[in-house]
């Protein structure tokens, strides 16, 4: 990898713990074993594992942060993005990841496992099964947000916390998608956190729940 996981994540992230820094790296290191078993990350990515998935789940964290006792839904997880990197950073955090693909939700579950994040539980489901409810949900460009909201509208919990509501990451020109969609959507650029190329169209696109 170009840079290490841990170097990329600390100068981003000065306030991780060592503990915390080790675990990305472990969490490189198991993608890489995995994905020579189930294509959970695209191979041509595995090089760029740092910045193109673990750093680019992190922009949620940029734009949130998840209070202590919380609960995040991450919907369409495939591999474990971006709930497992959002799952470190916020240890006191509950995350439940769901995918509608079993192997994928495997690979998840082993990965939580071996980095004993006690916080996470993964389901082979889709998001309209689930019963819980949440106070965030994440997502990575899993379709279009007109699509996408339908699934998780009644997800949210009844809360007065402000900042609740689903952050999805997607990249490109979103102004036509998001009219599309109805919803009253606030956008962050990735670029005002990140200096990487990769970040140039990405973006975080935050819909606040109704209380």
């Amino acid at each position: 990898m170009s840079t290490s996981i841990r170097l990329l994540l600390s100068g981003y992230f000065p306030d991780l713990t060592e503990d915390q820094l080790q675990k990305y790296e472990q969490m490189g290191e198991l993608y890489k074993e995995w994905n020579q078993k189930i294509n959970v990350v695209s191979r041509k990515d595995m090089d760029q594992l740092g910045v193109h998935h673990i750093l680019h789940s992190l922009g949620i964290a940029k734009v949130v942060q998840f209070p202590e006792h919380t609960a995040v839904m991450d919907v369409g997880t495939g591999g474990g993005l971006p709930g497992l990197p959002l799952a470190v950073m916020f240890p006191e955090v509950k995350f439940h990841l769901v995918d509608s693909i079993g192997k994928k939700i495997h690979v998840v579950q082993e990965i939580a496992r071996e980095l004993h994040l006690q916080n996470v539980t993964a389901s082979h489901t889709r998001a309209e099964q689930v019963r819980e409810k949440y106070d965030f949900i994440v997502s990575r460009a899993v379709t279009r947000l007109a699509n996408f909201w339908p699934w998780v509208r009644n997800s949210f919990k009844k809360s007065d916390l402000e900042t609740k509501g689903l952050y999805y990451l997607k990249g490109g020109d979103l102004e036509e998608e998001i009219a599309e969609s109805g919803l009253v959507a606030e956008t962050f650029a990735l670029t005002d956190y990140f200096t990487e190329d990769f970040f140039e169209t990405k973006k975080v696109v935050y819909i606040q729940s109704k209380p």
